[in-house]
């Protein structure tokens, strides 16, 4: 098993990332297949960039055994107001400043959950939690 803690770091788009980027040599170096390693990366990078774009920051925690990756994600708030609304592609709350860096095109969310097998998604004003859980199988549709 493996497991590893990233924190994560509100408003600093120099780091935004980073977690996603280690993740990716993690999954590398153990061979994952390309097709689930590219899943879970986007997924992974869509949801610390949310932490970095909405939140007051956060943390991710990544895990891998021989049946599933799971990430977590969990911040500090403001929380979602309306997941529902959120879920919808192009819905953003992004700032000006969120743009003007490349970010907040409100395709996060929806892109999170067409890649993870489950996706779980909890939101208060003192947060929000998002877990989700890729498996593995012995299957692999990456193209030779």
């Amino acid at each position: 098993m493996v497991k590893k803690e990233y924190q994560i770091i509100a408003k600093n788009y120099d780091l935004a990332g980073r977690a996603s980027s280690d993740i990716k040599r993690t999954l590398k170096s153990m061979n994952t297949c390309r097709s689930l390693m590219k899943r879970v990366c986007s997924s992974s990078y869509e949801a610390e960039i949310n932490i970095v774009i909405h939140s007051y920051g956060g943390y991710a925690i990544f895990e891998m055994n021989d049946h599933e990756i799971r990430l977590e994600f969990h911040d500090d708030g403001p929380g979602i107001l309306d997941i529902e609304l959120a879920m919808q592609e192009g819905y953003s709350t992004a700032t000006e400043h969120d743009h003007m860096n490349g970010f907040g095109a409100g395709m996060g969310l929806s892109n999170i959950k067409k890649s993870a097998d489950t996706m779980d998604l909890k939101s208060t004003i003192d947060g929000t939690d998002l877990i989700l859980t890729f498996k593995i199988t012995g299957e692999c549709y990456d193209e030779d």
